[in-house]
């Protein structure tokens, strides 16, 4: 998808500025900071929120919808971070919009002065997100895969999307040299010792922010499409009371890692959202109840979507 021009993005900024100023009663300096400019500059877009008419009544834009559901949805799930996007019924895309959204947040953090540990899953969502990275020198950072890039034949990882952010962001990146599930607990613990895996581990513990895909289950769910999870053992998963996955770690509706399966994970633990921000990206039904039960279980603070998948959340 083409990037907006520089008008209709700085349009969607003073909405943005406008709604949280006029409608959310933050000051210009608390929108400076949820935005990431200067106060000058969050000045200047509430100002132009109003000189172009944006603000009347209501917000009379169609992110003022959005930024209604975000709020929404940060106070039903005390989530530190929300966006919303607009949803596109024509699309058949199941990554358009969010997977814009999702690049702006990366790079917001990545333009973020002081080191920061930023780990990253997988999924066709968080690579359509990683595509659309701008190229940015950022030594300062560490970039750390929560899950393996290897398939249970050997194979490479499609969507595994570490080698992609190394193109084009330069930062020191740290991958994982294994399958996403493994045969035992024990083979994993063999794997896990080794030295290049534990740095991944010890960098995957520290990390300042996520940012991971939702899988839905099922036999066209991707574990089962990327070759990690036969057909069978999903099933039984499934009638056992498994809800979702991220970065191949399985919970159930109440966001509750499934035992058993759990010991096979050869991922990353994903990192504790009292210390971290983790920031689920996905829309549409098939990935709702993945994405309610994540939310419902704090498995997820964070997270990126579009306008029909929040209001549907907001019900749940």
């Amino acid at each position: 998808m083409a990037r907006k021009p520089d008008s209709a993005a700085r349009l969607d900024d003073a909405a943005r500025a406008g709604w949280l100023y006029y409608v959310a009663g933050r000051t210009q300096d608390e929108i400076a900071a949820a935005m990431g400019i200067s106060r000058q500059s969050a000045q200047r877009l509430v100002s132009l929120a109003m000189a172009e008419r944006l603000v009347k009544v209501r917000l009379d834009h169609p992110i003022g919808a959005c930024l209604e559901l975000s709020a929404a949805l940060k106070d039903k799930f005390s989530l530190r971070h929300v966006e919303v996007v607009p949803t596109d019924p024509g699309s058949p895309s199941s990554t358009v919009g969010i997977a814009e959204a999702g690049a702006a947040e990366i790079e917001r953090w990545l333009k973020l002065p002081d080191p920061t540990v930023l780990a990253v899953g997988t999924g066709r969502t968080l690579k359509a997100a990683i595509d659309q990275l701008s190229p940015m020198d950022c030594p300062q950072h560490r970039i750390v895969s929560l899950t393996g890039n290897i398939g249970r034949d050997g194979s490479v990882a499609y969507y595994n999307v570490i080698f992609s952010m190394a193109e084009a962001v330069k930062a020191r990146h740290f991958t994982m040299p294994l399958p996403v599930l493994v045969s035992s607990m024990e083979e994993r613990d063999v794997l896990h010792n080794q030295a290049l895996v534990r740095s991944a581990l010890e960098l995957g513990a520290t990390a300042d922010v996520a940012f991971v895909g939702v899988g839905e289950l099922g036999v066209d769910g991707p574990l089962c499409q990327d070759g990690f999870l036969d057909p069978a053992e999903m099933g039984r998963l499934v009638e056992a009371g498994a809800a979702g996955e991220i970065c191949g770690w399985m919970y159930d509706r109440d966001g509750q890692l499934m035992p058993g399966i759990r010991d096979r994970v050869a991922s990353v633990p994903l990192p504790d959202t009292q210390r971290c921000t983790v920031i689920g990206m996905a829309k549409g039904p098939r990935k709702l109840p993945a994405l309610a039960a994540a939310l419902r279980g704090r498995v997820l603070n964070g997270l990126i979507t579009d306008e029909a998948t929040a209001e549907a959340l907001l019900k749940v």
